[in-house]
């Protein structure tokens, strides 16, 4: 079956910061229309809709999605939700896709929206009730000393110390500094900085970890002959990938995400990449935590395993590097809203190999880049390759 291509053609984005008054609806709709004025198109123009946000604890109110669909631009149209944790924000986009590419719609609107501030109920007691009441939830798992268990892992696999993974949140909160959306960029953090601040579940400190935040983006995404009439420049999506391990994340190696690996197996066939390192020029993995920018890089297969600290530390990875890594700041440095947080990713793409990232534009001529991200019970990749 042959399926039509498909570009991105626009993309707004909130800054990304907590806030007490603006709901989920009001952050859509500020990200909405912002990309649909990107691309000078209007709602009416709009064929459907996919809407990326949390569960309804989130925004502290039920059935979310309906609640958030007229602030998306869904009212009296074709409208989903779709929700895979911190897969979410790469996600929504390949389902987008799916919508054009498959003949059913000529353009999308993609919206991923969350409020992370405390909230009623608030966000950690989602989070308290998703393990297995059986075999895991009395332990009273909580995100943090999980993640530090897989660091633990990463960190013994490989010798690595600290100061190997802090550089990745020294380079990203540096990188922000640059970005109009961020919350925390800062250009003259050091890894001491990293190493002196707060230990919350060892070996995870304070600033190892992205930032609580509020915000939305949205993209708009048209077919071909759309896409060509809209705007000289369109980014199109080339492959898309997603994959999902085990809920039981006491039975994984935590050390290597086998669920990014085959995520990017899937966008890079789709794609035709044969050697991921040679024909992507920039990526945007998803970087909750710094070792996850490490882990990520290493599934997408960008570096070998335990790898990717050693490039991170010879300046690879950095916006003027050979492979510019999270040159937006990432999550760590712009903040992590989880289903904005990955659709950030697929909009800094867009505004990269369009060059139209401003401060932050990685030198050259980038061509291709891959966005991913993570989440569910940790056992998510989503995985999406862009080029122009």
């Amino acid at each position: 079956m042959s399926m039509r291509r498909v570009a991105v053609v626009g993309a707004g984005m909130t800054k990304f910061v907590r806030r007490s008054q603006e709901t989920g609806r009001e952050l859509s709709w500020e990200a909405v229309s912002k990309a649909l004025e990107s691309c000078e198109m209007s709602l009416d123009q709009m064929d459907c809709v996919v809407m990326g946000s949390a569960p309804d604890a989130f925004d502290g109110v039920h059935m979310k999605a309906e609640w958030l669909s007229d602030g998306a631009g869904a009212w009296g149209k074709p409208y989903m939700r779709g929700y895979v944790g911190g897969g979410t924000g790469v996600f929504a986009p390949a389902q987008g896709w799916y919508h054009i590419a498959s003949g059913l719609f000529d353009t999308c609107l993609v919206v991923c929206e969350e409020r992370m501030s405390p909230t009623q109920p608030h966000p950690q007691a989602a989070f308290n009730s998703i393990f297995d009441n059986f075999t895991e939830r009395a332990l009273g798992p909580n995100l943090l000393w999980i993640f530090a268990l897989e660091m633990n892992a990463y960190m013994n696999r490989y010798g690595l110390k600290k100061e190997d993974i802090a550089l990745v949140s020294v380079k990203n909160k540096r990188n922000a500094a640059d970005h109009p959306a961020s919350l925390l960029g800062d250009p003259n953090i050091t890894v001491q900085d990293v190493l002196n601040s707060e230990v919350l579940a060892w070996p995870v400190q304070r600033l190892d970890v992205s930032p609580i935040t509020d915000g939305a983006v949205a993209l708009v995404l048209a077919a071909e002959p759309v896409a060509r009439r809209v705007t000289p420049k369109p980014v199109w999506i080339e492959g898309v990938g997603w994959c999902l391990d085990t809920a039981y994340w006491t039975n994984r190696d935590l050390s290597y995400p086998t669920y990014v690996e085959e995520a990017a197996r899937m966008a890079y066939k789709m794609a035709g990449i044969k050697e991921p390192r040679k024909e992507i020029h920039i990526a945007e993995p998803y970087d909750p935590f710094d070792y996850k920018e490490l882990h990520h890089l290493e599934g997408l297969m960008l570096f070998g395993k335990g790898q990717a600290p050693e490039a991170t530390a010879r300046g690879v990875t950095q916006r003027t590097g050979d492979l510019p890594v999270c040159p937006s700041g990432g999550l760590l440095g712009v903040g992590n809203p989880i289903a904005a947080a990955g659709l950030m990713k697929i909009a800094e793409l867009f505004w990269q190999l369009r060059g139209e990232a401003g401060k932050r534009q990685v030198p050259g001529d980038p061509r291709r880049g891959v966005a991913q991200a993570w989440g569910d019970l940790m056992q998510v990749g989503t995985v999406v390759v862009m080029g122009k």
